[in-house]
């Protein structure tokens, strides 16, 4: 919720002071983490996983944040988002950095064809571009927001040292995320202003992508143990499994039905195969709630 905020934020000074419409911004940033799932990018990766083995296709957040908004919010009918919100949000992941964001004309068709793309070819996921520069906006912002907030963090856990970022990245950003935001930000607006596209200058694109590659080397990759990822995914599995087997035997008794599958329309019912009801219900949960039911069927067996 702190990250989706700080997005919103950053993303509305920028469009700000680009003239942008912050509307639309503030809309795409709001929603852009609607479909992650439990545990953060380790969950999102099992799933992944399960999603292939069951022959639903390739999972990824940002795909099913445009999934709730489209075909499970309001039990399951969806809400009428405007075509340039759906695709902003499509189209935001922040882990794939460019140091310019040129929108992309598109029509509806070519959005539909890219969303339904993503299931079926691997490579799609990596190539999607906005069809707005507010859009453009909200993926630049989307680093921005995590990548300073991570290293704040990981100082106050102590999970690294001041005195171990490298001075090449302090020098230019500072320490703290307020620093490294505002260096940011007021760089890409002095470098995208009227111009037809959101750009970084090449000294703080550099200093973006070497402070990627030293949050993932000292955060990212130290920030679950492989004990922790078995539990995951023992989880997920265990879960998975047994939501099929309640739908399969129509036991409304179980957590699937009470807390989702008895509030859906006939139409997400009706047209929904049952893995992917599965999937939807499991991404759909918070870290808490998975524990819980989890340990709620480990009790009962």
């Amino acid at each position: 919720m702190i990250h989706v905020q700080l997005v919103s934020k950053i993303a509305r000074t920028i469009g700000r002071n680009l003239n942008l419409n912050e509307d639309l911004i503030e809309a795409a940033a709001l929603g852009h983490d609607l479909g992650h799932v439990p545990f953060g990018h380790v969950g999102e990766h099992i799933l992944n996983k399960i999603s292939l083995e069951v022959n639903e296709g390739y999972f990824n957040h940002n795909i099913e944040s445009v999934r709730v908004l489209m075909n499970l919010e309001q039990n399951g009918r969806g809400r009428n988002i405007t075509l340039q919100v759906l695709d902003a949000i499509m189209c935001h992941n922040g882990e794939l950095p460019m140091q310019e964001y040129s929108p992309v004309v598109k029509t509806k068709e070519d959005f539909l064809k890219e969303y339904q793309n993503s299931y079926t070819n691997d490579g799609t996921i990596k190539k999607l571009r906005p069809m707005t520069l507010e859009g453009c906006v909200v993926r630049i912002s989307d680093i921005i927001a995590y990548i300073g907030k991570d290293i704040e963090d990981a100082l106050v856990l102590g999970v690294i040292k001041k005195e171990e970022i490298p001075k090449s990245i302090t020098n230019v950003v500072g320490f703290e995320n307020k620093e490294i935001i505002n260096t940011f930000v007021r760089d890409i607006i002095e470098n995208s202003k009227d111009k037809s596209y959101i750009k970084m200058s090449e000294p703080l694109f550099k200093t973006l992508l070497e402070l990627k590659e030293f949050n993932t080397k000292n955060i990212y990759l130290k920030a679950n143990t492989e004990e922790q990822i078995y539990e995951y995914e023992t989880m997920f599995r265990t879960l998975f499994q047994q939501y099929k087997k309640d739908i399969e035997s129509e036991n409304k008794k179980s957590e699937i039905y009470t807390k989702f599958l008895l509030e859906m329309c006939d139409e997400y019912l009706e047209n929904t195969t049952t893995n992917r009801k599965v999937i939807d219900f499991l991404a759909g949960m918070t870290d808490d709630y998975m524990y819980k039911c989890y340990k709620a069927l480990a009790r009962n067996e």
